[in-house]
């Protein structure tokens, strides 16, 4: 009698303790699902706030370019310090206990892969680091796709080309309606349009969004301003150090930057302010990375705000490699 009594209490200490252990580990299961939730609502939250930040900083983009060119033609004396440049330079601002960082770009200093000359576009490979034979294809290719015809210019390609691919398809012989669009082109690849972490790549310095063809010195970066036909790169770095302090207004501050080299570059030039930007703008809670990003293509007329094109989120490898 007395050992069955000892089992007894022995098989109940045993289902006490497998009872214990279970509840334990419920409540560690539960604990660590509450903790994941809780995280994950954090982490929304955040997502949500730097997605508000980020498109007020498009609001405030819009806001600052009204108010440079409204301000931009007050006397130099009179000039505003505060007005935002339109070179890509970073801005930044807090709201609330977050932070905004907004570039905005004059289309204007990008070359225009519908209207820019094919010296300058092969100026601007080159410039890039493209090899000469590889800048001859890429540009004849473009010309061929952009034209009405099929006839073939000597490093370009037409349908008979890209019909014969692994994945066929036509010439568009049509302007371009995206950077994009280049992928399809013969010699152009996702490197040389994209870039690397290291590396600007095309995407960088053109666009379809330029109003007249010519390249606005005013915002233009120095890979497009090496691309202009008489530039020089000591020339190139002293426009590039006036416009740290001052803003080149017109064609008369262009002449007396360039002296000698202007009449060379004139036909592909121009200065003053654009309608047409792109803006990006990335909202960060607190200072939290990456943060939330977006782009688009901002046409400012006056009062008046449309978009062009407007992504989010976007990649903002770029930023991550300004910041390094």
């Amino acid at each position: 009698m007395l050992n069955g009594r000892h089992n007894d209490k022995g098989i109940a200490l045993i289902l006490v303790i497998w009872t214990i252990a279970i509840l334990m580990v419920i409540v560690l299961s539960f604990a660590y699902m509450t903790k994941v939730e809780s995280s994950s609502m954090i982490s929304y939250k955040e997502g949500v706030e730097e997605k508000f930040i980020a498109e007020a900083g498009m609001a405030r983009a819009a806001e600052e370019i009204i108010y440079r060119q409204v301000n931009l033609g007050a006397p130099r004396e009179e000039s505003k310090s505060d007005i935002w440049k339109t070179d890509g330079t970073p801005n930044a601002f807090t709201l609330g206990d977050g932070m905004c960082l907004v570039r905005i770009v004059n289309e204007g200093g990008k070359i225009d892969i519908n209207k820019t000359p094919d010296i300058v576009l092969r100026g601007l490979l080159i410039a890039l680091g493209i090899k000469d034979d590889d800048a001859d294809i890429i540009v004849d290719s473009i010309e061929d796709w952009r034209d009405s015809d099929d006839l073939v210019r000597l490093h370009g390609a037409e349908s008979d080309y890209y019909m014969a691919l692994p994945v066929p398809y036509k010439a568009k012989n049509s302007n371009f309606e995206s950077v994009e669009e280049l992928l399809l082109v013969r010699g152009m690849t996702r490197e040389i349009l994209y870039g690397s972490e290291k590396k600007a790549g095309l995407a960088d310095f053109v666009t379809v969004y330029n109003d007249n063809g010519k390249i606005n010195i005013s915002s233009a970066p120095k890979e497009v301003l090496m691309a202009i036909p008489g530039m020089v790169p000591e020339l190139a770095e002293n426009i590039l150090e006036f416009r740290k302090d001052a803003e080149i207004r017109n064609i008369a501050d262009i002449q007396a930057l360039a002296g000698g080299a202007y009449k060379a570059m004139e036909p592909f030039i121009t200065a003053g302010e654009s309608t047409i930007y792109t803006v990006e703008s990335v909202g960060r809670s607190g200072a939290k990375k990456p943060g939330y990003g977006i782009k688009a293509v901002v046409v400012v007329s006056g009062e008046n705000v449309s978009y062009r094109y407007f992504k989010g989120p976007w990649d903002m490898s770029k930023w991550k490699q300004q910041e390094q």
